[in-house]
Parts: structure tokens; C-alpha cells; sequence
């Protein structure tokens, strides 16, 4: 028979307030995407009169906003290149991310405080984007996919991220695999990453919203339109439609179909990458709390 500890007046305050200020917090990361949900299915020209806080659509509905920005024929080629991009990337940077945070977590490995400390290093100072954008060019990478998937393939904050969570494995594990005949990859495969999948899941989305997310890097190197990410097509549609409110005066129907079209596409834009949360977050908090842990 369980007993039925009696609150004190005191904890009963103290948890109302707890979770009152957690639900205040969570409603203000959550409504700048509601309202910007909602203003995108709403009348343009009420939200361009009216403008204001929005929790619920403007009526009449509207997806004029949609047909605008999904008529662009280029936006399907965008998305198709944008996967290529995200699950290349991701995959050449786990490779190389967990290879590298393998070698430099191994006690054994007996300049592994010296190669970390040059790899922390290139946190702390680089070339920048000149002598990057020259290197590329000497490698023949300009206007080739190529030019994004090896410029953000290694990541050194998340190998440090790694090379800790693989540090927090215990030893005997490998001594016993290593009694059984089984070698670095074997371990590394077999015993490391398993037990480190929260870390590595964490990283996978770093690295995943880091390059869904980007568009800068695409607009130095590729000039081809074809290879354009669906980052540099919202962009160029958000900057044509701008420049369509311009020449038609500022007109109220071009300024209203301008704010539309910047809602719509930051929900075309965001809302793909969010699909992945769910599946992540239960990994999250604990992945990065193994990754802090300092050796």
C-alpha cells in the first residue's frame, strides 16, 4: 500500500510557479512559428492592413502565398538538390567525424593531446573565406556539388562532442573485445557507436539543420542553377518579388503578396527540417550531457 505524501504549502506554490514559468517559455519558442503559420494561410491584404500578433487565421483563407511560391519550377529542383546535399553531407561527416574522434579518444594513441589541441586549434583561427574560396578553385571544385559536400565535411566542435562520448565507454569492453580476436574497426563499430548513439544523433542534426540551412556557401562556389540548394530559390523568389513591389509603385496588393510570400516561405523553408525533431529528441539532451563531459 503506497502512502500519499502530504505537500507542504510552501512545494505546492513553488511547483504552480515552476510550471507556469516553464509553459510561459515554452509558448514563447512556440508562437513565432504558430503566428507565422497561421499568417501564411491568411488574407494578405488583412495582414498587411491590420499586421499584429496572429494565433488563428485571418479569414477569408487564402494559399496564395503557396501558388506563388510553389508555381517557381525551380523550387522541386531546389528540394531535390538540397537532399543530395543534407544526407551526403551528413553521411561524409559522420564518417570522417567519427573515425577521427575514434583514433583521438584511444589512450593508447600516444599524440592524441597534441592532435586534438591542433584540430581545437582551426576553432580558434582560420585562412576565412578568401584562401578557402581559392582552394576550392585550385582543386577544380568551383560549380561542382563537390564544392559544399568537402567544405562542411568535418566539424571540429562535434568531434570534441564525439572524441568525449567515446571517452565515457568503459575500457574493459574494448579489453574483452580485443581478448576475442576483434580489431579497431570491429570495436569502433560493433561496441563504440552503439553505445554512443545518443551523441551521434545529437551531431547528425547539427550537421543536418547546418546544411539544410545554408545558402551562402552555394551562392560563392555553384553557378549553375541546377545545383542551386532550395535555400537560393526562396532567396532569389523573396528578392524578384520585392522587386516587383518596387515597380509597381509599393502598391497595397505587391506589398501585401510580398509580406505572404516571406511567411510562406519561411514555413516551405523550416517545416521539412522540423520532421526530424521528433525523431532525435529523445537522444538530445542526453547525447550533448555525455559530449560535455570533460576527460
Amino acid at each position: 500500500m503506497s502512502m500519499k505524501i502530504k505537500e507542504s504549502p510552501s512545494r505546492k506554490i513553488f511547483v504552480f510557479l515552476n510550471t507556469f514559468l516553464l509553459c510561459l517559455i515554452g509558448f514563447a519558442c512556440v508562437a513565432p512559428m504558430i503566428h507565422v503559420l497561421f499568417c501564411s494561410f491568411s488574407d494578405p491584404t488583412v495582414i498587411a492592413r491590420e499586421g499584429g500578433f496572429r494565433l488563428w487565421p485571418v479569414a477569408p483563407f487564402s494559399f496564395e502565398g503557396y501558388r506563388a511560391v510553389l508555381s517557381y519550377k525551380n523550387v522541386l529542383i531546389g528540394y531535390g538538390n538540397t537532399l543530395i546535399y543534407v544526407i551526403g553531407g551528413v553521411l561524409l561527416n559522420l564518417v570522417l567525424t567519427i573515425s577521427a574522434a575514434y583514433v583521438l579518444s584511444r589512450k593508447r594513441f600516444a599524440p592524441r593531446g597534441f592532435v586534438t589541441m591542433i584540430f581545437a586549434f582551426t576553432m580558434l583561427f582560420n585562412g576565412g573565406m578568401i584562401p578557402n574560396y581559392l582552394l576550392v578553385v585550385d582543386l577544380g571544385l568551383i560549380d561542382s556539388r563537390w564544392a559544399l559536400l568537402l567544405t562542411s565535411a568535418f566539424n571540429t566542435f562535434n568531434m570534441i562532442i564525439l572524441k568525449n562520448a567515446f571517452l565515457s565507454v568503459p575500457d574493459s569492453l574494448e579489453e574483452s573485445a580485443r581478448l576475442d580476436g576483434a580489431n579497431d574497426l570491429r570495436i569502433m563499430w560493433h561496441i563504440i557507436i552503439p553505445l554512443s548513439k545518443a551523441s551521434i544523433a545529437v551531431i547528425t542534426l547539427f550537421v543536418a539543420v547546418t546544411l539544410w540551412n545554408s545558402w551562402f556557401t552555394a551562392s560563392i562556389y555553384i553557378t549553375d542553377r541546377n545545383k542551386w540548394p532550395i535555400q537560393m530559390f526562396l532567396r532569389e523568389i523573396l528578392i524578384n518579388n520585392s522587386q516587383k513591389s518596387l515597380e509597381s509603385g509599393a502598391q497595397a496588393s505587391a506589398m501585401a503578396l510580398q509580406i505572404l510570400v516571406k511567411y510562406t516561405i519561411t514555413i516551405i523553408a523550416t517545416v521539412p527540417i522540423l520532421c526530424i525533431y521528433p525523431f532525435v529528441q529523445k537522444f538530445f539532451v542526453k547525447g550533448v550531457l555525455i559530449g560535455s563531459v570533460k576527460e
